[in-house]
């Protein structure tokens, strides 16, 4: 199981909200093919087949628990992503 899997796995199963990393949620998200735009401490990510626009922000390394949350909910509602069975 490479770190993409990894890191979607722990954004899926939701156990873990508080823990997961800031820098690896992006990178989630870009692998994901959505736009990053950065507008101070504000990441925002789009995709033109996505309505929700995600807001991430990074609290001492790590993604606030809600926006974990909210970046589930969006994958889940439009299956942006599966995990490899390797």
């Amino acid at each position: 199981m490479g770190k993409f899997d990894k890191i979607l796995l722990q954004v899926l199963t939701g156990s873990s909200d508080c823990n997961v990393i800031f820098i690896d949620l992006c990178n989630l998200l870009k692998q994901l093919e959505f736009d990053l735009r950065i507008r101070g401490s504000h990441h925002i990510f789009s995709r033109p087949d996505v309505a929700e626009i995600l807001n991430v922000q990074d609290k001492r390394g790590k993604a606030k628990p809600y926006q974990v949350k909210q970046v589930r909910d969006v994958i889940l509602k439009y299956q942006l992503a599966r995990l490899n069975d390797d």
